[in-house]
C-alpha cells in the first residue's frame, strides 16, 4: 500500500464511541475515505462530557495508532468537534451610539463583533458567534457596511457551553500528544452537510438524535437562530428496556430488532412476544410501551426547545423537521414524531414536514462497506472531516547525517532511554490503574442506580397493588351495606339476624383487608426515591386515601344497621308490634 501524504483527520467525541476519520477532498466535490477507526467511549464520556480524561487520553492514542496503521502514515494534528450537554445558544446586542450621521464601516463591524466576543458569561466560553442581523435607526440589515446612521445595534447568537468542555478536550489531546488543527461546533457543521439550501433558507429544525443527547438546531434565512442540547438519546429507551430485568446489550438488541417508536392501537396483541434471550422472551407490547414512553418524552422536549427558539409556530418552519444520528434509525420514528407534533384537526398542507437525513449531501467514496452505511450515525463525522483544510499528514524532516558516537556516549544514551521507557511505562501502569478504579467505580454506580431503578419500580407496583386492593374491599363493603339493608326488611328474626351478620363479617373482612393494603402502600411509598416515581405515586396515595376513608363509612354504617336488626327482631319485639297492631284495630272498630 502505498503511503498517503495529504489527508485531512477530524475525531467526534461522542458519548458511546470516539471515532476518527481520514479523507482527501475531490475535485468532484466529493470526499475520498482513507482510514476510519473507532473506541468504546461509554465508561470515560457521558452526556458528550469527558469525565475521565486519563482513560480519554487513551483511547485518543489507539484511535490515532489504528488510523496510521491504515494510513501508512504518521498524523501530525487534527479537527475536533465540540457538542455535550451544556452547548446552547445565548442571544446579545452590542449598540454604537453616534454623534452624527456616520456611515458603517467593515473595520466598526468587526470591532462591534470582537466586543461581543468579550460578552463575560459565568463559567461559559463563547465557542462561536453567529451574527442574526443589525439595525440601523431602527431598520434591519444582515450587512450594515456602507450603510449612514446614527445609531448602529449588532444583536448576536452566541453559542456557548461550560469552560471545563473546551479544558478538558485541550488536556486529554496534549495528554495523548495530539496537536489540534481547530475546534468546530458539531452542530453547525453538520447542518451545513445534511441541510439543504432550501432547507436552511425557509427555515427548519435539525435533530441530532444521538446516544446521550439529542441536538435541537432552529435555521431560518441561512442562519441559526436556536441551538439547545437535551440530556435524553437513544441510551435511555435502552435503559428503561433494562428495568425489564435483562443485560443492557440484550436490551439494546430487542430494541434495534423488535422495538418501535409508534404503534397503532391493536397492532400488538398478548401472544405477540420478543426473545430476550434462548430462555426468556418479552411481550412485543410491552418493549413498544416502553420505547413509546421515552420517545415521546424526547419529543415533547424537542417542541419545548422549538417554542423557546423565535419560532414557536412550526408553521413558520415551512421544511419542518430533519431528523439525524443513530437514534434516527429507530422504526416508525417518523409516524411518532408526527403523531405528536401534527394536529389531526389541521388541514393536510399544513401538517408538519418531516425527514430522515441519513446522509451527508455530498458523495462520500471509500472500500469500508461500514463508512458507506446510510444510517446517520456518521454524518457529524463526515461533516467535521468536511469542514477542516489543512493538510494533517506528518512531513518528516530530511534525516541528518549519522554522527560518530563513543562507547561512553551510547552506554549513556541507553541507559536514559532505559529511564525513560520505564518512567513511561510507569505512568501509563498508573494511568490504566486509575482508569480501571474509574471504570469499577462507574459499574457501581450504573449497579447502584440500577437497584433504585428496580426498588422504586417495585415500590410503586406495590402501591398500585394497593389501589386495587382497596378498591374491591371497598365495593365488598358496599355490597355488604346493601345486604344489611335487606336484612333488615326481612320478617323472619332468625333470617333477618343471620343475613345482617353475615353481611357485618363481609364488611369486616373486607376492612381489614383494606386497612392492611393502605399500611402496606405507605411503607411502598416510604421506600420510593426518585421524583418521578414519588410524582406518579402521590395521586395514587390520596385516592388510597379517599377510598379508605369511604370504606370506613360504609362499614361504620354497615355496623350500626347490623346491630339495629340484631336489637329489633327480638320476639318480644315483634309480638308486641303484632297485638299492638291488633288492639288498635279492635278499638277502631
Amino acid at each position: 500500500m502505498t503511503a498517503a501524504k495529504d489527508f485531512i483527520v477530524a475525531i467526534e467525541l461522542g458519548s458511546s464511541k470516539i471515532t476518527g476519520i481520514a479523507g482527501k477532498k475531490n475535485s468532484d466535490g466529493s470526499i475520498q475515505i482513507l482510514a476510519y477507526a473507532r473506541e468504546a467511549a461509554s465508561s470515560f464520556i457521558r452526556k458528550g462530557i469527558i469525565y475521565n480524561p486519563d482513560k480519554t487520553a487513551l483511547g485518543l492514542t489507539s484511535l490515532i495508532n489504528k488510523l496510521e496503521e491504515q494510513l501508512d502514515a504518521r498524523i501530525a494534528k487534527v479537527y475536533v468537534g465540540l457538542g455535550g450537554q451544556s452547548l446552547h445558544t445565548r442571544k446579545n446586542t452590542i449598540v454604537r451610539e453616534f454623534s452624527q450621521e456616520t456611515t458603517v464601516t467593515k473595520e466598526l463591524v468587526e470591532q462591534m463583533l470582537e466586543e461581543n466576543r468579550r460578552t463575560p458569561y459565568a463559567d461559559l466560553d463563547i465557542l462561536d458567534v453567529v451574527p442574526q442581523e443589525y439595525r440601523f435607526d431602527n431598520k434591519p440589515q444582515t450587512d450594515p457596511v456602507g450603510v449612514i446612521a446614527t445609531r448602529l445595534e449588532g444583536h448576536y447568537l452566541n453559542i456557548v457551553a461550560r469552560s471545563s468542555i473546551k479544558r478538558n478536550v485541550l488536556a486529554c489531546f496534549a495528554q495523548a500528544d495530539i496537536e489540534i488543527a481547530g475546534f468546530f461546533v458539531s452542530p453547525l457543521v453538520l447542518a451545513e452537510s445534511v441541510l439543504t439550501d432550501i432547507e436552511k433558507r425557509s427555515g427548519c429544525t435539525l435533530i441530532d438524535f444521538g446516544a446521550d443527547t439529542t441536538t435541537v438546531a432552529v435555521y431560518k434565512n441561512y442562519l441559526l437562530r436556536h441551538l439547545a442540547v437535551i440530556p435524553l438519546g437513544s441510551n435511555n429507551i435502552t435503559k428503561d428496556i433494562c428495568s425489564e430485568q435483562m443485560e443492557e446489550s440484550e436490551a439494546e438488541q430487542l430494541k434495534i430488532k423488535y422495538g418501535s417508536a409508534y404503534t397503532t392501537k391493536g397492532e400488538n396483541n398478548d401472544e405477540d412476544k420478543c426473545p430476550v434471550n434462548d430462555s426468556r422472551s418479552i411481550q412485543t407490547k410491552l418493549l413498544n410501551r416502553i420505547v413509546e414512553a421515552r420517545t415521546t418524552e424526547i419529543i415533547d422536549n424537542i417542541k419545548n426547545q422549538i417554542s423557546l427558539s423565535p419560532y414557536r409556530n412550526l408553521n413558520e418552519l415551512p421544511c419542518g423537521l430533519v431528523i439525524t444520528g443513530g437514534g434516527a434509525n429507530q422504526r416508525n420514528l417518523s409516524d411518532a414524531f408526527s403523531n405528536r407534533i401534527n394536529n389531526s384537526e389541521n388541514p393536510v398542507d399544513r401538517r408538519v414536514k418531516i425527514r430522515i437525513a441519513n446522509f451527508v449531501t455530498f458523495a462520500i467514496k471509500a472500500t469500508n462497506a461500514e463508512v458507506l452505511m446510510k444510517n446517520g450515525r456518521l454524518n457529524t463525522l463526515f461533516a467535521l472531516l468536511a469542514a477542516g483544510k489543512d493538510n494533517c499528514c506528518l512531513i518528516e524532516k530530511a534525516e541528518q547525517p549519522q554522527q560518530t558516537i563513543d562507547f561512553f556516549q551510547q552506554q549513556e544514551e541507553d541507559e536514559k532511554a532505559q529511564r525513560e521507557a520505564e518512567e513511561r511505562a510507569a505512568r501509563e501502569k498508573a494511568a490504566a490503574e486509575e482508569a480501571a478504579a474509574a471504570e469499577q467505580a462507574e459499574r457501581r454506580r450504573q449497579e447502584q442506580e440500577n437497584e433504585q431503578l428496580q426498588a422504586n419500580t417495585k415500590a410503586l407496583a406495590d402501591i398500585k397493588k394497593a389501589v386495587d386492593t382497596i378498591t374491591l374491599a371497598t365495593d365488598r363493603i358496599s355490597k355488604a351495606n346493601v345486604e344489611v339493608g335487606k336484612a333488615k326488611k326481612l320478617e323472619e328474626p332468625k333470617a333477618a339476624k343471620k343475613a345482617a351478620n353475615d353481611a357485618n363479617i363481609n364488611s369486616l373482612t373486607a376492612w381489614r383487608e383494606a386497612q392492611k393494603a393502605q399500611e402496606e402502600a405507605q411503607a411502598a411509598y416510604k421506600r420510593l426515591t426518585n421524583d418521578a416515581f414519588l410524582a406518579e405515586a402521590e395521586p395514587l396515595m390520596e385516592s388510597i386515601s379517599t377510598q379508605v376513608k369511604e370504606a370506613e363509612q360504609l362499614k361504620t354504617q354497615t355496623a350500626d344497621i347490623a346491630d339495629e336488626v340484631r336489637k329489633g327482631k327480638s320476639i318480644i319485639n315483634i309480638l308486641r308490634d303484632k297485638w299492638g297492631k291488633v288492639l288498635k284495630d279492635t278499638l277502631d272498630d
